[in-house]
């Protein structure tokens, strides 16, 4: 394998690993939105 097909796997794999880590961040819950939740409802 030459060095700039390992280069280029190696950014694909970067990107992945971004990409999931974006993904979680973004569906995990916030504190915030923990506590409006837990509010009564009137």
């Amino acid at each position: 394998m030459n060095t700039i097909t390992l280069i280029i796997i190696i950014l694909i794999v970067l990107h992945l690993v971004a990409g999931f880590g974006w993904l979680i961040y973004k569906l995990s819950p916030r504190k915030e939105d923990e506590n409006q939740n837990d509010e009564p409802q009137e």
